[in-house]
């Protein structure tokens, strides 16, 4: 009993090093004894078990805690449209710094954005909790970024969101006469 707790012991250790799934064999020999190994069983080998062993995991996250902090406590919003180089700059910089935000079009829902700018319409808006702030200066943005916690770069591992698709063009009007073509549905 001795020798296949140590037997198991070896073989989990071994396996821990690697961290990679492997081939377990349990099988009784000729003679009654289970054996335990990492080999296939011998031809004359009785009741053979073949178990795959695999690491021991813990998923976490992959954000560091002081920006899963911020995250939690000051969450960004931007609120963009195509609106040239203040929106553009506005989400560069978010991006370079590495901070996740959410992205929205004031003109998803005008009134409430009126509401919730006190009548404004002014682009780009970033919201840091519920601290608001209208038009791009970096240096307030930058400021108010650090003091909400987040990261001057981004953290290891880090990919940047993918930029939203622009608005598809609106197509030009047929020549009189002519079939127009049929257009791709949006995706």
């Amino acid at each position: 009993m001795t020798r296949i707790a140590v037997l198991l012991a070896a073989v989990m250790a071994a396996h821990a090093v690697t961290a990679t799934a492997a081939q377990l064999y349990r099988w009784v020999d000729d003679k009654g004894r289970v054996e335990w190994r990492d080999t296939p069983p011998p031809a004359n080998a009785k009741k053979v078990e073949r178990r795959t062993i695999s690491g021991s995991v813990i998923e976490t996250s992959t954000r560091p805690y002081g920006l899963q902090q911020a995250i939690r406590n000051f969450p960004i919003t931007l609120y963009v449209t195509n609106c040239g180089e203040g929106c553009n700059l506005a989400r560069t910089h978010l991006t370079r710094r590495g901070i996740p935000y959410t992205e929205k079009s004031p003109q998803d829902n005008v009134e409430a954005y009126k509401k919730l700018t006190n009548g404004g319409m002014e682009v780009p808006l970033l919201f840091i909790g519920r601290e608001m702030f209208k038009g791009y200066l970096e240096s307030s943005w930058d400021s108010a970024l650090d003091t909400a916690g987040y990261p001057r770069e981004p953290a290891p591992g880090y990919t940047a969101p993918k930029p939203a698709a622009a608005p598809a063009a609106k197509p030009a009007p047929a020549a009189q006469g002519a079939a127009a073509a049929p257009s791709a549905p949006a995706q």
